[in-house]
C-alpha cells in the first residue's frame, strides 16, 4: 500500500493517462458550457438507442464524461487510491481491458434496464404525449426542467437524459481491490473507522442494489454501478481459472 503515497509523476502508465484524460475531457466540456459553444456531455454522453440523439460511440466516450466537479473528483480519487495498486499486480494491458470491460459491461447494464423500462411506459404513454416527448423533450431537458405528468417525465428522461461518468469502471475497480485483497484494512471517511476491504465492497453493493430497487428514476445509475461490479467479478473468475500467475 506504500504506492499510494506515491507522487503523481510515479504513477504507473494507464492510470495516469486515464486521469489525464478524464481530467482534459471535463475542463473542455466546463470550457464550452460557460462559452455556450458546445453541450460535450450531450454529444458525449450516452443516451438510450432508441433515442434520436444515440451514437455508437457514446457507448465509449461516456466514459471519460462527467457532470460536475465532484464527480469528476470522486472517481478519479478512487481511480487514483485503487487504479494503481491494480495495475501494478495486473500490469498495463491486463488493467486497461479489465477498466474497459467493466466500463462497457456496466453501460450494457443500464441500457438493458432503461430497455426494460422504456417498454413498460410505452404501454402507458399515449401518442400524443409521445409526438410532444419526440417534438420537445429534449429542450425541456436542457431548460432544467421535466414534464409533470410522471409517465411522460419518465420517457423524457430516458430519451433525452445522457448517461456519463466512469463510475461503471469505478466499481470495478473497487470490487476488484476486494477479492484481490480482501483482509486490507481501509479507512472510512463517515464515519472515521477501519473497514476491511471485502467488507466494504459487499457494503457498497449491498448499498447500490438497495438504491437500484427503491430509486428506479434516479439521477444516479446506480444499476450501471451494480453492473461495473458483476462484469469485474466474472472477469476475476475467469482469469482465476485460465491465469496461473495472475496473482
Amino acid at each position: 500500500m506504500n504506492s499510494m503515497s506515491r507522487g503523481f509523476s510515479n504513477l504507473p502508465p494507464v492510470v495516469k493517462n486515464l486521469l489525464m484524460l478524464n481530467v482534459i475531457m471535463f475542463v473542455i466540456m466546463y470550457v464550452g458550457r460557460l462559452a455556450g459553444a458546445i453541450e460535450l456531455n450531450g454529444m458525449l454522453g450516452l443516451y438510450y438507442p432508441k433515442s434520436d440523439y444515440f451514437q455508437p460511440y457514446q457507448v465509449v466516450t461516456h466514459m471519460f464524461m462527467h457532470g460536475n466537479f465532484w464527480h469528476l473528483f470522486m472517481n478519479m480519487w478512487a481511480l487514483f487510491m485503487f487504479g494503481q495498486v491494480l495495475e501494478q499486480v495486473w500490469g498495463p494491458k491486463r488493467f486497461l481491458i479489465y477498466y474497459i470491460v467493466t466500463g462497457l459491461g456496466a453501460a450494457f447494464t443500464h441500457e438493458l434496464i432503461q430497455g426494460i423500462q422504456y417498454a413498460n411506459l410505452l404501454t402507458q404513454i399515449n401518442p400524443v404525449n409521445m409526438q410532444t416527448i419526440l417534438d420537445s423533450g429534449r429542450e425541456v431537458i436542457m431548460s432544467g426542467q421535466n414534464y409533470s405528468d410522471p409517465v411522460m417525465g419518465k420517457m423524457n428522461a430516458i430519451l433525452n437524459i445522457p448517461t456519463v461518468g466512469a463510475s461503471g469502471a469505478i466499481f470495478g475497480l473497487l470490487l476488484a481491490f476486494g477479492m484481490l485483497f480482501p483482509n486490507t484494512q481501509l479507512m472510512l471517511l463517515l464515519p472515521p473507522i477501519p473497514i476491511k476491504a471485502k467488507y466494504f465492497v459487499m457494503g457498497y453493493g449491498a448499498i447500490e442494489l438497495y438504491l437500484a430497487v427503491t430509486q428506479p428514476g434516479s439521477n444516479i445509475a446506480h444499476v450501471a454501478h451494480l453492473g461495473g461490479m458483476i462484469f469485474g467479478y466474472f472477469m476475476i473468475r475467469y482469469w482465476r481459472k485460465t491465469t496461473k500467475t495472475l496473482y
